[in-house]
């Protein structure tokens, strides 16, 4: 048996104030992109079934491109009756019960099997049964859909397990409602065949549990993505689990560091990094370290995205030296505080999961300041 395993695809992000030759967002364009190849290997591959472990769309309430193109897209498995199993993420979750969700709509289409409802669902077949925790809001209802998944696992048929939070990890992303698993339900894995994961965008497995995937996205959110490749998971379910990478093709993303105290010549020093890389239609981020103040005046915004004519866009920050750290908060997209910050500490911290942890706790301050500000 054989499953297909992708997530994360936020249809409908943007980014950047780029548009393609039909005048949409180029960033949204490519999100799109991904997600049709990932559908093309669906459908030449042909796996028994598919899974999706959330955040297919990027908000909870999409636009109406985002919406024809997902169903379009999601409309060719329907046609090739493949099952398909959707659970809801955070991002395509409504922050109230109110707000309709996204993913009803999914509903219209044969061998589409959406779970959004904020509770636990298992979708049956006569050979396997999936245990869907889709996002949910509530931290109480969360744990009670665990406890009764727990409860429903069945021996006579394969399992699997899909979720949409973090796993194995006391840390977050920082973002509305996100989830960590309870480590005192990490048990409930070993009666799984396969656990299926979303909301981290990396592939891989978890920690000590050898049947714990997560898919990873299926585009890149920023920068710090650049290295990670992306795709999907290909799970073969035999006498032994078998978990294959597959990647697809994304626009070349590279990250650069310049040490502006080695180099006679910074512009010099770029346009040589940059020639050894694929830079047509790319996404850069150039860092440049151990300035001092003057040489920052010398250094315009302009000469350094110059350095990569043919790049899609060039993100650029400065990293100050420690004696000059107070003039070290200007970025050439005039980043905000938090991002210029982030990327700080993303740059001092020793491991990720130091850097997790720093950065969960200044998003939190700076969440604090903007509803301080909001109601002044």
């Amino acid at each position: 048996m054989r499953i297909l395993h992708f997530s994360d695809t936020q249809l409908g992000f943007n980014d950047l104030d780029i548009t393609d030759e039909t005048g949409i967002n180029q960033r949204e364009a490519d999100f799109y992109d991904a997600f049709t190849q990932v559908i093309d290997a669906i459908l030449e591959t042909k796996p028994d079934y598919v899974i999706h472990t959330g955040d297919l769309f990027h908000r909870p309430h999409p636009s109406n491109r985002a919406i024809s193109f997902c169903l379009t897209q999601l409309k060719r498995l329907s046609v090739a009756q493949i099952p398909t199993i959707i659970i809801a993420g955070n991002h395509s979750t409504p922050r109230t019960r109110s707000a309709s969700p996204i993913l009803a709509a999914l509903r219209t289409l044969d061998h589409i099997y959406p779970v959004f409802e904020e509770r636990y669902e298992k979708v049956v077949f006569d050979d396997i049964t999936f245990h869907c925790i889709p996002h949910i809001n509530d931290e109480a209802a969360n744990f009670a859909a665990i406890e009764e998944c727990e409860a429903s696992v069945d021996e006579d048929k394969r399992n699997i397990m899909m979720l949409h939070c973090s796993v194995g990890a006391q840390f977050m992303m920082e973002e509305y409602g996100e989830r960590v698993y309870p480590r005192e339900k990490e048990d409930l894995f070993e009666k799984m065949d396969y656990v299926a994961l979303g909301h981290w965008h990396g592939f891989g497995s978890v920690g000590k549990h050898p049947n714990v995937y997560y898919a990873g996205s299926s585009e890149r959110t920023s920068s710090a993505d650049a290295r990670n490749d992306k795709g999907y998971a290909l799970i073969t379910l035999g006498e032994s689990l078998e978990v294959t990478f597959h990647p697809i093709t994304l626009r070349p993303s590279h990250r650069l560091r310049i040490d502006a105290g080695e180099s006679a010549d910074i512009f010099d020093t770029l346009r040589s990094r940059g020639a050894s890389l694929d830079v047509e239609g790319a996404l850069l981020s150039v860092t440049i370290e151990n300035l001092s103040a003057t040489q920052s005046i010398d250094i315009a915004n302009r000469d350094i995205e110059g350095c990569f004519p043919t790049a899609l866009n060039v993100q650029v920050q400065r990293k100050f030296r420690r004696s000059e750290a107070s003039a070290a908060t200007e970025s050439v997209n005039a980043a905000s505080l938090q991002e210029y910050f982030g990327a700080f500490l993303e740059e001092q911290s020793s491991t990720p999961e130091e850097f997790t942890r720093l950065n969960s706790k200044v998003s939190t301050l700076f969440a604090r300041y903007d509803e301080v500000n909001n109601d002044a």
